[in-house]
């Protein structure tokens, strides 16, 4: 029998709302779980291996790297990776789908690997402005990182013709219900 497990992989700028639109589908569609990633930093809190994540050493890290085994990774800063292993993501497709929450060029490698099994989405601030307003309201990051993460939002958004279904979050209940009905049909299909 054909397995007819998808992949869907979440897009976006920091601070458009991604994780609101993913936790709500979740509650939305039965049958959805997400990828657990690798990182090469220690565990936080009550963080178990293989729950959250799977913790790696960054030597660890980098001979799966050499070897090709992830489908997208990205050293966040020296030594501290994370990354999709595709094994990992072949087995859980064994029994459910999976959603990757990755980053543009991520979302780009995880829908070339899958090609027509994946849905790559991507959230868009409905303009950089709008993000900037958000992120300030925040409050949680300064000046600087704030001009950081709309320097990173102006590239990610230049990427976002290379997804399948790009949803404006404008209004919160709107991308709710475009998200969802997406995933739906994507998934009948």
């Amino acid at each position: 029998m054909e397995n007819h497990r998808k992949v869907l992989t979440f897009s976006a700028p920091s601070g458009c709302g991604k994780s609101t639109l993913i936790n709500h589908l979740m509650t939305q569609v039965p049958d959805l779980h997400f990828s657990i990633s690798c990182t090469s930093r220690p565990p936080r809190g009550t963080e178990q291996n293989g729950v959250e994540y799977f913790f790696l050493t960054p030597e660890d890290f980098r001979a799966h790297i050499a070897a090709g085994d992830f489908l997208e990774y990205e050293e966040v800063y020296a030594g501290r990776y994370y990354g999709t292993l595709r094994q990992q993501v072949d087995a859980q497709l064994e029994r459910e789908h999976v959603v990757c929450d990755v980053d543009v060029l991520g979302g780009e490698n995880i829908k070339k690997h899958y090609g027509e099994r994946c849905l790559s989405l991507f959230i868009m601030p409905p303009s950089v402005q709008a993000l900037r307003e958000r992120l300030e309201h925040r409050g949680t990051d300064s000046p600087e990182v704030i001009d950081d993460r709309l320097k990173r939002a102006e590239f990610e958004i230049s990427h976002a013709g290379n997804f399948d279904i790009v949803i404006v979050n404008d209004d919160l209940e709107t991308a709710k219900r475009e998200v969802v009905a997406a995933v739906r049909q994507f998934l009948e299909r």
